[in-house]
């Protein structure tokens, strides 16, 4: 900076600005490779989420499906096993 240092009223050279965009540049620089990071931080956490929640989900479906096919299988004896009765009340055995 200017000589005097503490002189606040004390006008800058071209120099002194200069230094001090260098200055400034550095620290934004700085910053922003900050600021990068922790979006990448954001992003995976917010993927490790989104992924957990699916499995949660998928793993939901699953049994879901299980239940509905052992319904189905249920379903379906039950119909074989009336099927048979009636076939039994309308077709008397034969003598």
């Amino acid at each position: 900076m200017n000589v005097m240092g503490n002189d606040r009223n004390a006008p800058a050279t071209k120099g002194d600005l200069d230094d001090l965009e260098t200055r400034l540049k550095g620290e934004i620089s700085e910053v922003e490779a900050r600021l990068t990071e922790k979006m990448r931080d954001m992003q995976t956490e917010l993927l490790h989420a989104f992924y957990g929640f699916t499995e949660s989900v998928q793993s939901r479906f699953k049994a879901q499906d299980d239940t509905e096919s052992g319904l189905k299988h249920r379903l379906t004896v039950l119909e074989t096993r009336l099927l048979e009765v009636e076939r039994r009340l309308n077709m008397p055995p034969a003598a």
